[in-house]
């Protein structure tokens, strides 16, 4: 099994150009299925999860390349609407490629999906929305078989702005027969993204980033290319990186309005930031401030995806801090390893109490989910001693080549 070492005390300094949004990239590869026809994505990552991704459109028939220009997929080759279930109980985004089976084939087959372990995620809106499109669902035995003869727009109110359920709607309804209208559709930058690669293929989709999503179905898409956008989550990541090294990071190649509630909270922690173009400068101070509430919020509120990153910030800041985590309800399992390192961490339900202290030390630690992996590295970071961080398969889905970046900025930092 792999790990991270890492010896913390290190001030963080340099450069950092900042890759593809993974939460834009998966949607968009599984939105290639639907025109039939060949397409070229660029700016992608090199993650765990695009490459489970690949495999599942390989399985399906798809011809796929990744090249140095990105992913070119050829759909026109797919022969299955059935997604192999160990690939699809490795990531939950698999999911998505329901909607676009549907409007391709009429048809879909899949297992329950699988993913990080930080609560229920239940896809009950994405069933109760497709029905709607008139999508018959059998539910038996741990998988679902999805059948149309035709899907039809409808009027879809979502009882929460679910990202997946709102990609997975947009996906159905491109090629669907007259005008669907998502309400409550969720807002993230990466749904923006997911309707302008549609729109590039000959989609007719208005409202992306609004509350109010309509999508006028087209008979059919075609060929295109685009260029995903940067990862806020993986800037997020570098900045608090930064802060908990008291260190001085650029960070290039990002949307700086996509990162204001980081920015906000950061600089209640006194982090000096400051912001040119696509460009984000961040220097870390002596004596981190503690955060009075961390609320997090679907977009454009503060993303439950920084959650542990800010956790591990928070753990040596002058006083306490708050945290109510309001998106998923088992999202704490870092607070446990952090505690290991000597931080003072309490849990209650939905909320943790993080009482600052003077510094944390190195331990023995274990990865549980992506971004809380995410976080034991930033602590190990900031932490005196030897850090030894395990399970780091699940910080590989989320982070493209993070302990070479780190490395590079100054940590001392090997994988093992």
């Amino acid at each position: 099994m792999k790990k991270y070492i890492i010896k913390g005390g290190n001030r963080l300094s340099g450069e950092v150009s900042i890759s593809g949004a993974k939460n834009a990239v998966l949607p968009i590869l599984a939105a290639t299925v639907i025109s039939g026809k060949s397409s070229l994505i660029s700016n992608i990552p090199r993650l765990k999860d695009v490459e489970v991704m690949v495999a599942i459109l390989k399985s399906l028939g798809a011809e796929v390349d990744w090249g140095i220009d990105g992913i070119l997929v050829n759909s026109s080759t797919i022969n299955s609407v059935s997604l192999p279930e160990e690939l699809v109980r490795e990531m939950r985004s698999s999911i998505i490629l329901m909607g676009a089976l549907l409007a391709r084939f009429g048809e879909a087959k899949l297992s329950y999906p699988g993913g990080c372990e930080i609560g229920p995620r239940p896809i009950d809106l994405h069933l109760k929305s497709l029905r709607q499109m008139g999508v018959v669902i059998e539910e038996a035995h741990g998988y679902l078989h999805c059948k149309a003869a035709e899907l039809n727009g409808a009027d879809i109110q979502l009882d929460y702005p679910s990202v997946g359920a709102t990609e997975n709607i947009m996906l159905a309804a491109a090629t669907a027969k007259g005008t669907t209208v998502i309400r409550n559709a969720a807002r993230e930058p990466e749904i923006i993204d997911l309707q302008d690669y549609l729109n590039k293929a000959g989609g007719k989709i208005k409202g992306a980033g609004t509350s109010i999503i309509t999508i006028e179905g087209v008979k059919t898409l075609y060929e295109c290319s685009h260029n995903i956008i940067p990862d806020r989550i993986v800037a997020g990541t570098f900045m608090v990186a930064a802060a908990i090294t008291q260190g001085e990071v650029v960070l290039k190649n990002l949307v700086v309005e996509h990162l204001q509630s980081i920015i906000a909270k950061l600089r209640e922690t006194g982090t000096y930031i400051e912001s040119d173009g696509n460009l984000i400068r961040v220097v870390g101070v002596q004596n981190i401030s503690s955060i009075e509430m961390l609320q997090t919020l679907p977009y454009p509120g503060f993303p439950t995806d920084m959650q542990a990153q800010f956790m591990a910030l928070l753990s040596i800041a002058k006083g306490t801090s708050i945290i109510n985590e309001t998106v998923f309800e088992n999202r704490f399992k870092h607070g446990e390893e952090l505690a290991r390192m000597g931080a003072h961490i309490k849990t209650f339900g939905k909320v943790a109490v993080i009482k600052g202290v003077n510094e944390l030390t190195g331990a023995k630690v274990y990865a549980r989910d992506l971004r809380g992996g995410a976080a034991l590295v930033l602590a190990g970071l900031a932490a005196k001693g030897s850090t030894e961080v395990g399970n780091i398969h699940h910080i590989e889905r989320g982070y493209d080549g993070f302990h070479t970046t780190l490395h590079r900025l100054g940590a001392d930092i090997q994988l093992v």
